[in-house]
């Protein structure tokens, strides 16, 4: 059984995909990742299936790639798995819905990009922190930038700072922001919107949008590659800003004001 995702399927069709690692703000390791990918297969290929619903259990959606040292000595923060997942996601054939609270930081940011709907919480945040950690925030590019726009990107991208969720629904990275207590009777609606949508149409939809804007995949190639070539979590810069965020320190670059 998987320990990082819970999966539900309501008599009604609809999944719920549950980022499961509260302890650690839902931050994704190689595990989480692989349980997350099979999760989506499964789905996928279920004829039941007609919605899929990604949470986060806990505080918040999730801190993006989990940046914990590992406990071995010589071992390695290595997160390719993701480039893969973006994939899987942006191709499922299924409506998605991510539902958003707390913080959506980094991976899972790019990660909800890929989805069909982001619905967000008034309190929650986006964030592209990996400049502040020493990274170079090369493998969420393609599908942050496709649903920000180049002048978002690049300026979240550099100084790593928190999005509020009324700016992310303006700069396209949130589709609808609301309040808590409606939160739930929202995404009911918005599941009965998609439900209204014959699911060999939808499939077709994504498929043609697949084969007709191939240059995304492009980039995820690209950045895939990018990852392969250059393990920027061993750099200097990284072990320093993972020492600092684990230290909970200022990274050595910083100049105060």
């Amino acid at each position: 059984m998987p320990e990082t995702i819970r999966s539900e399927i309501s008599p009604r069709g609809v999944a719920t995909l549950t980022l499961d690692r509260p302890q650690n703000y839902n931050a994704f390791n190689p595990q989480m990742l692989g349980e997350f990918a099979e999760a989506l297969a499964v789905l996928a290929a279920d004829e039941a299936v007609r919605v899929v619903v990604l949470r986060g259990a806990g505080k918040h959606f999730s801190a993006g790639a989990d940046v914990t040292p590992p406990k071995e000595p010589h071992g390695e923060v290595k997160h390719t798995g993701f480039i893969e997942l973006f994939i899987a996601l942006d191709d499922f054939p299924k409506p998605t819905i991510a539902v958003v609270h707390g913080a959506c930081a980094g991976g899972s940011a790019a990660l909800v990009a890929c989805c069909d709907l982001v619905l967000a919480t008034d309190t929650a945040f986006f964030s592209i922190p990996e400049v502040r950690i020493g990274v170079a925030p090369i493998g969420v590019t393609p599908t942050l930038m496709r649903a920000m726009g180049y002048r978002a990107y690049r300026r979240f991208a550099m100084s790593g700072e928190r999005i509020p969720a009324a700016v992310a629904q303006r700069i396209g990275l949130a589709d609808e922001v609301t309040a808590e207590d409606t939160l739930d009777a929202r995404l009911a609606d918005c599941i009965d919107a998609f439900m209204h949508g014959a699911p060999s149409a939808q499939a077709q939809v994504k498929a043609h949008l697949s084969d007709a804007y191939p240059a995304i995949r492009e980039e995820m190639a690209r950045a895939h590659d990018h990852h392969v070539r250059n393990d920027t979590f061993r750099s200097p810069e990284a072990r320093e800003g993972i020492a600092a965020l684990m230290e909970k320190r200022k990274p050595s670059w910083y100049r105060p004001a």
